[in-house]
């Protein structure tokens, strides 16, 4: 293990070494900050983050959206990406755009999923990772 945190690769499990964990935490803040607005922006539906600091190493935030068609899903992916790298001066390693089911963007500090609704509800990511204290998504904008 290179930096010794695990990033989703496929079915795998890799390491990576791309996307340094900032230390500071306003600068954690800020880029937890910038992934929640752009995926606002974006009209992300059922938008959580689940804390992650002291429970596990991996990251500080898992953030978790659906999107309505694989299309969206892509979209929002890629703006986030080109937000974070203009903002925070960093490219967040991402998997699964091609088919944009589930798409991971590796941001660092942040984790997040992206997810059609039909595969965001199979693989329930939520009750996995929300050690019993997620706040509940957001209403769905109608």
């Amino acid at each position: 293990m290179i930096s010794g945190r695990p990033v989703f690769q496929g079915t795998l499990l890799a390491t990576s070494s791309t996307t340094p964990r900032p230390s500071d935490p306003a600068e954690v803040a800020a880029l937890h900050q910038l992934i929640l607005s752009s995926l606002d922006d974006d009209q992300a539906v059922e938008t959580i983050s689940i804390p992650l600091a002291g429970k596990s190493s991996i990251a500080d935030f898992m953030v978790i959206a659906s999107g309505r068609s694989t299309r969206q899903v892509a979209s929002m992916a890629a703006k986030l990406s080109e937000r974070i790298k203009a903002e925070q001066g960093r490219s967040p390693r991402i998997e699964g755009l091609p088919t944009a089911d589930w798409v991971l963007i590796d941001a660092g500090d942040v984790i997040v999923h992206l997810f059609r609704p039909e595969v965001r509800s199979f693989y329930n990511l939520e009750r996995m990772w929300s050690f019993g204290d997620a706040p509940p998504p957001e209403p769905t904008r109608g």
